[in-house]
């Protein structure tokens, strides 16, 4: 018989953390998330930002409005634009966001934090 200490975790029970690093860990969406905190953007504004290219950002845009952290908005005036900024749920990650700078900032060197 094992004890505790030493039975294997049951699959379908990951952590939250695990769980949470699953929606939002990605390097494209947590750049995207990051730099909505900041407020609405057009698409192109975003893509400038993070660096993605058209086709990775506008996947992970299309990933993150259906998980519930970004919403879309279309301004049908000429020219037509779209225009992203993040949800309740997607503000609720500014704490997040805070903490990881924070930790950053005591943990990171200088040379990894520019790279």
């Amino acid at each position: 018989m094992s004890s505790p200490q030493t039975e294997p975790r049951d699959q379908n029970a990951a952590c939250p953390v695990i769980q949470s690093l699953e929606q939002i860990g990605s390097q494209w969406r947590l750049a995207v998330l990051h730099e909505l905190l900041a407020g609405e953007q057009r698409f192109n504004e975003l893509k400038r930002s993070t660096g993605a290219n058209a086709r990775t950002l506008s996947r992970v845009l299309d990933d993150l409005g259906e998980m519930g952290f970004v919403e879309r908005r279309i301004e049908e005036d000429a020219p037509i634009a779209t225009y992203y900024s993040l949800t309740s749920k997607g503000e609720s990650l500014e704490p997040v966001f805070d903490e990881i700078e924070c930790w950053a900032g005591s943990w990171l060197d200088e040379e990894t934090l520019t790279h």
